[in-house]
Protein backbone atom coordinates (compact mmCIF):
# COMPACT_ATOMS: atom_id res chain seq x y z
CA UNK A 1 0.00 0.00 0.00
CA UNK A 2 1.36 3.75 -0.53
CA UNK A 3 2.50 5.61 2.19
CA UNK A 4 0.65 8.94 2.63
CA UNK A 5 4.07 10.55 4.40
CA UNK A 6 6.33 8.87 1.42
CA UNK A 7 8.81 11.50 1.05
CA UNK A 8 7.67 14.24 3.75
CA UNK A 9 10.19 14.93 6.90
CA UNK A 10 8.73 15.34 10.27
CA UNK A 11 10.46 16.72 13.61
CA UNK A 12 8.98 15.24 16.63
CA UNK A 13 9.92 16.97 19.93
CA UNK A 14 10.50 14.55 23.28
CA UNK A 15 9.95 11.70 21.42
CA UNK A 16 12.58 9.45 23.07
CA UNK A 17 9.51 7.73 25.36
CA UNK A 18 6.23 7.62 25.59
CA UNK A 19 3.44 9.85 23.24
CA UNK A 20 6.64 10.90 21.48
CA UNK A 21 7.72 7.90 20.82
CA UNK A 22 4.46 6.45 19.23
CA UNK A 23 3.90 9.52 17.60
CA UNK A 24 7.70 9.21 15.60
CA UNK A 25 7.30 5.41 15.29
CA UNK A 26 3.73 5.91 13.43
CA UNK A 27 4.91 8.56 11.40
CA UNK A 28 7.70 6.74 9.72
CA UNK A 29 5.74 3.73 9.57
CA UNK A 30 3.68 6.07 7.20
CA UNK A 31 6.47 7.01 5.20
CA UNK A 32 8.03 9.93 6.95
CA UNK A 33 11.67 10.40 7.72
CA UNK A 34 12.08 11.50 11.42
CA UNK A 35 14.42 13.62 13.66
CA UNK A 36 13.44 13.22 17.40
CA UNK A 37 14.55 15.61 20.38
CA UNK A 38 15.10 14.52 23.75
CA UNK A 39 17.19 16.52 26.94
CA UNK A 40 17.66 13.32 29.37
CA UNK A 41 16.91 10.41 27.77
CA UNK A 42 19.97 9.76 25.58
CA UNK A 43 19.77 5.97 25.40
CA UNK A 44 15.38 5.72 24.71
CA UNK A 45 16.07 8.47 21.89
CA UNK A 46 19.24 6.77 20.52
CA UNK A 47 16.76 3.39 20.25
CA UNK A 48 13.85 5.10 19.29
CA UNK A 49 15.65 6.38 16.30
CA UNK A 50 17.38 3.06 15.28
CA UNK A 51 13.24 1.76 15.52
CA UNK A 52 12.60 4.32 13.32
CA UNK A 53 15.01 3.19 10.87
CA UNK A 54 13.66 -0.15 10.75
CA UNK A 55 11.09 1.05 8.42
CA UNK A 56 13.58 2.19 5.84
CA UNK A 57 13.65 6.22 6.56
CA UNK A 58 15.52 8.27 7.49
CA UNK A 59 16.05 9.13 11.55
CA UNK A 60 18.30 10.34 14.24
CA UNK A 61 18.03 11.83 17.73
CA UNK A 62 19.58 15.35 18.46
CA UNK A 63 19.47 16.85 21.96
CA UNK A 64 18.24 19.96 22.52
CA UNK A 65 17.59 21.97 25.61
CA UNK A 66 14.09 23.50 24.79
CA UNK A 67 14.06 26.02 27.26
CA UNK A 68 17.11 27.65 25.88
CA UNK A 69 16.49 29.91 22.30
CA UNK A 70 19.64 29.37 20.98
CA UNK A 71 19.54 25.55 21.19
CA UNK A 72 16.02 25.30 19.79
CA UNK A 73 17.40 27.59 16.39
CA UNK A 74 20.39 25.44 16.43
CA UNK A 75 18.61 21.99 16.43
CA UNK A 76 15.80 23.25 13.93
CA UNK A 77 18.52 24.52 11.48
CA UNK A 78 20.36 20.93 11.61
CA UNK A 79 17.24 19.05 11.53
CA UNK A 80 16.24 20.78 8.44
CA UNK A 81 19.61 20.63 7.04
CA UNK A 82 19.99 16.43 7.92
CA UNK A 83 16.20 15.52 6.70
CA UNK A 84 17.06 18.31 3.63
CA UNK A 85 13.92 19.95 4.34
CA UNK A 86 10.68 19.70 7.30
CA UNK A 87 7.03 19.41 6.31
CA UNK A 88 5.71 18.35 9.91
CA UNK A 89 6.52 19.73 13.21
CA UNK A 90 4.89 17.74 16.13
CA UNK A 91 5.42 20.07 19.33
CA UNK A 92 5.02 17.17 22.23
CA UNK A 93 7.73 17.65 24.68
CA UNK A 94 5.88 19.08 28.35
CA UNK A 95 6.44 18.57 31.76
CA UNK A 96 4.00 17.83 34.22
CA UNK A 97 3.62 18.56 37.79
CA UNK A 98 1.93 18.46 40.67
CA UNK A 99 1.62 21.20 43.29
CA UNK A 100 -0.99 23.00 45.46
CA UNK A 101 -2.25 26.23 43.86
CA UNK A 102 -0.88 28.48 46.94
CA UNK A 103 2.36 26.75 46.96
CA UNK A 104 3.65 27.35 43.35
CA UNK A 105 6.47 29.21 43.24
CA UNK A 106 7.68 31.59 40.20
CA UNK A 107 10.52 29.23 39.02
CA UNK A 108 7.94 26.50 39.20
CA UNK A 109 5.56 29.10 36.92
CA UNK A 110 8.44 29.40 34.38
CA UNK A 111 9.77 26.15 34.05
CA UNK A 112 6.12 25.08 32.85
CA UNK A 113 5.74 27.39 30.52
CA UNK A 114 9.00 27.50 29.44
CA UNK A 115 8.49 24.04 27.83
CA UNK A 116 4.93 23.55 27.88
CA UNK A 117 4.16 27.43 26.15
CA UNK A 118 6.70 28.95 25.15
CA UNK A 119 9.21 26.20 23.88
CA UNK A 120 6.23 25.32 21.28
CA UNK A 121 6.40 28.30 20.07
CA UNK A 122 10.06 29.15 19.95
CA UNK A 123 10.42 25.60 17.70
CA UNK A 124 7.44 26.75 15.91
CA UNK A 125 9.29 30.01 14.79
CA UNK A 126 12.23 28.23 13.83
CA UNK A 127 10.63 25.96 12.08
CA UNK A 128 8.49 28.78 10.41
CA UNK A 129 10.83 29.16 7.06
CA UNK A 130 11.25 25.50 5.87
CA UNK A 131 6.98 24.65 6.75
CA UNK A 132 6.52 27.42 4.68
CA UNK A 133 8.31 26.32 1.48
CA UNK A 134 6.86 22.72 1.67
CA UNK A 135 3.16 24.08 2.91
CA UNK A 136 3.64 21.98 5.75
CA UNK A 137 1.84 21.22 9.30
CA UNK A 138 2.18 22.16 12.99
CA UNK A 139 1.05 19.78 15.82
CA UNK A 140 0.70 20.72 19.26
CA UNK A 141 0.46 18.28 21.13
CA UNK A 142 -2.18 19.91 24.53
CA UNK A 143 -3.99 18.90 27.30
CA UNK A 144 -7.68 17.91 28.26
CA UNK A 145 -5.70 20.02 31.25
CA UNK A 146 -6.18 23.01 29.22
CA UNK A 147 -9.60 22.40 28.63
CA UNK A 148 -10.85 21.84 32.52
CA UNK A 149 -9.58 23.25 35.86
CA UNK A 150 -7.41 20.88 37.65
CA UNK A 151 -6.85 22.25 41.39
CA UNK A 152 -3.27 20.77 42.04
CA UNK A 153 -2.12 21.12 38.62
CA UNK A 154 -2.73 25.17 38.40
CA UNK A 155 0.39 25.89 36.47
CA UNK A 156 0.25 22.89 34.23
CA UNK A 157 -3.63 23.74 32.99
CA UNK A 158 -2.76 27.45 32.66
CA UNK A 159 0.30 26.74 30.13
CA UNK A 160 -1.50 23.74 28.18
CA UNK A 161 -4.28 26.68 27.74
CA UNK A 162 -1.99 28.63 26.48
CA UNK A 163 -0.57 26.28 23.77
CA UNK A 164 -4.37 25.55 22.49
CA UNK A 165 -4.88 29.19 22.24
CA UNK A 166 -0.84 29.58 20.48
CA UNK A 167 -2.12 26.87 17.99
CA UNK A 168 -5.00 28.65 16.97
CA UNK A 169 -3.24 31.86 16.82
CA UNK A 170 -0.82 30.17 15.04
CA UNK A 171 -3.19 28.87 12.30
CA UNK A 172 -4.50 32.20 11.51
CA UNK A 173 -1.49 33.86 11.41
CA UNK A 174 0.38 31.67 8.80
CA UNK A 175 -1.95 30.75 6.23
CA UNK A 176 -2.55 29.08 3.72
CA UNK A 177 0.98 27.99 4.24
CA UNK A 178 0.77 26.07 6.74
CA UNK A 179 -2.09 24.33 8.51
CA UNK A 180 -1.72 24.38 12.41
CA UNK A 181 -4.15 22.01 14.35
CA UNK A 182 -3.89 20.47 18.24
CA UNK A 183 -4.21 17.51 20.19
CA UNK A 184 -5.58 17.40 23.60
CA UNK A 185 -4.86 14.10 25.14
CA UNK A 186 -7.08 12.76 27.99
CA UNK A 187 -5.62 10.40 30.81
CA UNK A 188 -3.11 7.86 28.43
CA UNK A 189 -2.65 4.77 29.83
CA UNK A 190 1.64 3.53 30.35
CA UNK A 191 0.92 -0.06 31.36
CA UNK A 192 -0.27 1.52 34.56
CA UNK A 193 -3.18 -0.77 36.76
CA UNK A 194 -3.22 0.73 39.48
CA UNK A 195 -6.54 1.92 41.30
CA UNK A 196 -6.47 5.46 40.44
CA UNK A 197 -6.12 3.97 36.02
CA UNK A 198 -9.14 2.07 37.28
CA UNK A 199 -10.68 4.78 38.83
CA UNK A 200 -10.73 7.01 35.28
CA UNK A 201 -11.32 4.01 33.04
CA UNK A 202 -14.83 3.40 35.18
CA UNK A 203 -15.69 7.05 34.77
CA UNK A 204 -14.47 7.07 30.87
CA UNK A 205 -18.04 6.42 28.23
CA UNK A 206 -15.20 3.91 26.60
CA UNK A 207 -14.34 2.22 29.65
CA UNK A 208 -10.69 2.50 29.37
CA UNK A 209 -8.06 5.12 29.08
CA UNK A 210 -6.19 6.43 26.34
CA UNK A 211 -3.01 4.84 25.23
CA UNK A 212 0.08 6.20 23.12
CA UNK A 213 -1.17 4.87 19.88
CA UNK A 214 -4.39 6.59 20.35
CA UNK A 215 -2.50 10.20 20.07
CA UNK A 216 -0.50 8.78 17.61
CA UNK A 217 -3.33 7.92 15.37
CA UNK A 218 -4.55 11.46 15.56
CA UNK A 219 -1.65 12.63 14.61
CA UNK A 220 -1.07 11.08 11.91
CA UNK A 221 -4.44 12.41 10.76
CA UNK A 222 -3.51 15.69 10.87
CA UNK A 223 -0.03 15.12 9.09
CA UNK A 224 -2.56 13.58 6.32
CA UNK A 225 -5.70 15.71 6.71
CA UNK A 226 -6.34 18.25 4.05
CA UNK A 227 -4.88 21.45 4.75
CA UNK A 228 -8.24 23.56 4.68
CA UNK A 229 -8.44 21.90 7.85
CA UNK A 230 -6.37 24.09 10.25
CA UNK A 231 -6.92 25.91 13.80
CA UNK A 232 -8.63 22.52 15.20
CA UNK A 233 -8.69 21.10 19.02
CA UNK A 234 -9.33 17.31 18.77
CA UNK A 235 -9.90 15.96 21.93
CA UNK A 236 -9.09 12.29 22.76
CA UNK A 237 -10.44 11.35 25.49
CA UNK A 238 -12.87 8.51 25.51
CA UNK A 239 -15.48 10.87 26.15
CA UNK A 240 -13.96 11.40 29.88
CA UNK A 241 -14.54 15.14 29.57
CA UNK A 242 -18.34 15.23 28.37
Amino acid sequence: MEKPLRGKRALVTGAARRIGRSIALTLAENGASVAITYLRSQQEAEQTARDIAGFGVDAFAVRCDLRDPAAIEKMVASVAEELGGLDVLVNNAANYESAALDQITPEQWDQIFATNARAPFLVARAAYPHLRATWGRIINIGSMGGLHPWATHGHYCASKAALHMLSQTMAKAWAPEISVNCIAPGVIAMGEDDEESRRFAARTPMKRNGTPEDIAAAALFFATAPEFITGQLLVVDGGLGL
